[in-house]
């Protein structure tokens, strides 16, 4: 349409006519008299609206999962970051269980044992000095360790103390190939001398050639002078195998240790020896055996066998 006076006329005619129409509808209320026509219009014109309300709804949905999207990311972040958190707490928990249980059994074989020891925590392990089966523990001189002490834990021997610094100290293991042990068999007291084999057995020499000895017998420290390196009376471990007598000075059993020497972690150094030797007291229970289960059977004659006196009969 060209911008001519007309039209300028035309525009200003239709807008006057537009407020008029809103001015009488307003003024009509329910009874307004262009009701009709609004229905016509809505009739009309609500199918398109709807159409485009669908078209338009999703964008509007999408936009709105954008901008939710932030706050459902922190919520997720925030509860696996809560899950993380409890799972180290259960981890931690569970640790300290463990510790506590392996604490209480230490403490059960130093009241047998009549031991005063110091507890210590594992918090290295590896070649300190040179041994290829060490230990480093959180205890040293500042706490009255000293060199050549016992180490033990709820399960046993686990090694002596070679090195002692001011606030750790370092421990070598009874499996170190440079370890050796005075032992002695339960019941028989027979003497031998242990060595380490690193992830092997031990290799016990027992002083008598002839000795007795059988798989499942069980030794212990046999002590040293003044009681070092070594107290009396710690579980060393159990015989696994016994080479056969050929009429030696000596005679070679391996014994497999109580101690779990690559699963160390609470452990204690023997300050105080027993006034006496405690022999056999440390040692665990012998588990009961299991009783063989013994079957009875029972033969029942046939009923159709013929009896003595029918075979005579029929020959």
């Amino acid at each position: 349409m060209r911008d001519t006076r007309e039209s300028r006329l035309l525009l200003v005619l239709l807008i006057a006519i537009a407020f008029a129409l809103i001015t009488v509808d307003i003024r009509g209320g329910e009874d307004s008299p262009v009701d009709g026509a609004r229905q016509v219009a809505a009739t009309v014109f609500g199918p398109i609206e709807d159409g485009v309300s669908s078209a338009v709804n999703p964008v509007g949905d999408a936009v709105s999962a954008v901008r939710d999207s932030g706050t459902r990311h922190d919520r997720l972040a925030r509860l696996e970051k809560e899950n993380a958190a409890l799972k180290a707490k259960l981890g931690s928990d569970d640790r300290n269980s463990s510790r506590l249980k392996q604490l209480d059994k230490m403490l059960k074989v130093s009241a047998e044992g009549q031991y005063g020891i110091k507890g210590a925590q594992v918090i290295a392990i590896g070649a300190a000095q040179g041994f290829s089966w060490t230990i480093t523990i959180d205890i040293g001189a500042n706490d009255g360790i000293k060199r050549d002490m016992t180490v033990l834990n709820g399960d046993g021997l686990v090694g002596r103390v070679t090195t002692v610094g001011p606030d750790t100290s370092t421990v070598l293991l009874a499996n170190d190939p440079d370890f050796t042990v005075g032992t002695r068999m339960e019941n028989s007291d027979e003497l031998g001398f242990a060595s380490g084999q690193g992830d092997r057995p031990l290799r016990v020499e027992l002083l008598n050639g002839k000795a007795d000895v059988k798989k499942g017998d069980r030794l212990v420290t046999f002590g040293s002078q003044a009681d070092k390196p070594f107290v009396p009376g710690v579980p060393v471990g159990v015989v696994s195998r016994v080479e056969p007598s050929e009429g030696g000075l000596t005679r070679t059993i391996y014994v497999k240790p109580y101690v779990g020497f690559t699963k160390l972690d609470i452990v204690g150094v023997v300050v105080e020896a027993p006034k006496k030797d405690p022999r056999d007291t440390v040692l665990p229970k012998k588990p009961k055996p299991t009783p063989t289960p013994t079957v009875t059977v029972t033969v029942t004659p046939s009923a159709t066998a013929p009896v003595d006196g029918q075979q005579q009969e029929q020959q």
